[in-house]
């Protein structure tokens, strides 16, 4: 009889065998008696019971054979009892009270021995194959569920996602129409593009053509009204003539003195007087003479009266002058006096460094003013503005007694000529105007440049003008015939402004790219380059001495450099840009106008 049980050591069973006593092996068995104390009850029967025992038994005699255990391994499957079956059906299903009647009825009826052995046998493989199936279907049904819970949400998943697709792809099909318009937009862009070049080409030249007919509509206007003024003059001396003649023939009559059929008076005759005006068709009567170019400049002279420049120049005061930006200085001859010109279309004259408003005139131009001028006597003033004229203002009675027009586009600067008979002008329409002050007449255009003219300039006591424009150049014109005589190029962006020096064999100019050039006269070659960028310098001033240069820049500084060293100094005051810049008549004081609308003195 086979008794299966387990330890902690593993699985075992027991197994009853009969040892005869010549056994083979030479092994001393020894009889293992089960003690009155090992024995047990019917109720105790079961595995755990009997190894129990059995454990107490090895304990008490000390040994064990150990062979009587085998490897689990070789454990069959073992069909549970009827009884244990019904057990755990009772216990599965929750049955305590059926479970307890059962139990005891159980062990009432094996002790009394009333059980059948056929039937309290094991259970068939049918039903515990079944409680295994069971198992599994349930098992599976879990899983099912699970996948089934798994599969909507997969299911919700992949409907967002084709939403999401056909969203995208209703995106997609939007964006490709909207890039098929616009290629098509820029498509006709393009063509209306080409087209635009040529009728641009066409109304460049139209209108090239419009100044051209204009300059020359304006000289033909000239010469109609010198021969006008000429033919005045000859009529009114033919009249003079006339009757001096008249006078001459009526007194010999009243006296007799004279006979019948004398000559008339020397000069007369029967033809018509010629004029004694020596103006030809070109010239006015009223033409001023340009001075020789051989005096030396008073400029000079005041140099050996000046002391050098302190090491360096501090903001001192501050005058607000305008609301809108300040767009030129000019300093009076002689006094301590500055003119401000403004956007906002009016001039002023400033005590400096007190600040008292002399003169404040406005309005005639109606527009911006660009710029402004001295006349050598002080007691004139030039403006230019965007109305395309210069206009010439009594400082003491704040009038205008000139309007001088002619150019096409708005008028940058303007600068009068040392003798104070002539000014010249500069334009946004590419040319230099000369005007005669005492004929109130346009006597030349300076034409030459490509592009805008930003700055003209008289060296002192001298014909020669200085001009620096758009297209990247500087040139000198020789003024008594407006032609060119100088090129100097060297800058590869807009010249914003030039200046002579005061010995007037050098000069400077500065450009949109902040780059300011040194130039030599003589040979037109750049000396010296600083580059103050990237800011744009707007203008440039040499010091009385010429030992230093101020340069106005975007940046809201003033660049002092000096010309030995090219050491730069920068001072600040100014909330934005600075557009002028002038040093006073003895270099002791620097003054700046900028886009604050402020005058800031420097010293």
């Amino acid at each position: 009889m086979e008794v299966p049980g387990e330890s902690d050591d593993g699985p075992f069973y027991f197994e009853q065998v009969s040892i005869p006593e010549d056994s083979e092996d030479g092994y001393q068995y020894k009889e293992v008696t089960l003690d009155d104390d090992s024995s047990h009850t019917e109720e105790d029967e079961g595995l755990e019971a009997t190894v129990k025992a059995t454990r107490e038994h090895t304990e008490g005699t000390g040994s064990v054979d150990h062979r009587i255990f085998k490897d689990a391994s070789k454990v069959s499957h073992i069909p549970e009892t009827v009884d244990d079956f019904l057990r755990n059906f009772l216990v599965k299903m929750r049955m305590q009270r059926t479970l307890q009647s059962f139990q005891t009825e159980w062990y009432e009826m094996a002790q009394q021995g009333e059980l059948r052995a056929e039937l309290a046998g094991s259970v068939p493989d049918a039903y515990t194959h079944n409680q295994l199936l069971e198992k599994q279907l349930e098992d599976m049904q879990r899983e099912r569920d699970t996948y089934r819970r798994e599969s909507l949400k997969a299911s919700e998943a992949l409907a967002k996602v084709q939403k999401e697709r056909d969203f995208h792809c209703m995106q997609h099909k939007r964006v490709l129409q909207e890039k098929n318009r616009l290629t098509e937009e820029l498509r006709k862009l393009q063509k209306h593009h080409a087209s635009c070049e040529a009728a641009l080409s066409l109304l460049t030249h139209k209108y090239q053509e419009s100044l051209k007919q204009k300059v020359l509509i304006s000289l033909e206007r000239d010469k109609a009204l010198g021969r006008h003024r000429n033919t005045s003059t000859s009529r009114t001396q033919l009249q003079e003539a006339k009757s001096a003649c008249g006078a001459s023939q009526a007194r010999p009559e009243r006296d007799g003195s004279r006979e019948a059929g004398a000559a008339a008076p020397a000069g007369m005759s029967d033809s018509p007087a010629r004029p004694t005006t020596r103006s030809s068709a070109g010239r006015h009567s009223k033409d001023s003479e340009f001075p020789a170019d051989t005096r030396v400049s008073p400029l000079l002279s005041q140099r050996r009266a000046l002391s050098a420049k302190a090491s360096g120049f501090q903001l001192s005061g501050t005058l607000q002058a305008h609301m809108l930006p300040i767009s030129g200085l000019a300093l009076h001859p002689r006094e301590l006096l500055v003119a401000t010109a403004s956007d906002e279309g009016t001039w002023k004259l400033l005590e400096v460094p007190g600040g008292q408003v002399v003169a404040s005139v406005g309005g005639e131009h109606g527009d911006w003013l660009s710029g402004c001028c001295f006349h050598s006597d002080g007691k004139t003033l030039a403006t230019s503005g965007g109305d395309a004229a210069v206009r010439l203002w009594d400082t003491e009675r704040g009038s205008c007694v000139l309007t001088l027009r002619g150019h096409a586009s708005a008028v940058w600067g303007c600068s009068f000529h040392s003798c104070g008979l002539f000014l010249a002008s500069c334009s946004q329409d590419g040319t230099g105007r000369l005007w005669d002050l005492q004929s109130e007449r346009c006597r030349g255009v300076l034409r030459g440049h490509a592009c805008a003219v930003n700055s003209v300039a008289f060296l002192v006591s001298s014909s020669t003008l200085l001009t620096a424009s758009a297209d990247s150049t500087v040139a000198l014109w020789d003024a008594r015939t407006c032609l060119r005589a100088t090129t100097f190029t060297g800058h590869q962006h807009p010249c914003n402004h030039a200046t002579f020096s005061t010995s007037g064999d050098a000069l400077a100019s500065c450009d949109s790219r902040g780059i300011v050039k040194l130039w030599d006269v003589r040979t037109a070659q750049a000396v010296a380059v600083v580059d103050l960028g990237p800011h744009a310098t707007n203008q440039v001033a040499f010091g009385p001495l010429g030992r230093e240069l101020a340069v106005a820049g975007d940046d809201g500084t003033i660049k002092v450099v000096e010309i030995s060293s090219a050491q730069v100094n920068g001072l600040t005051g100014h909330e934005g840009a600075v557009h002028s810049v002038v040093f006073d008549h003895r270099g002791e004081r620097l003054l700046s106008g900028g886009s604050d609308g402020t005058v800031r003195i420097w010293e």
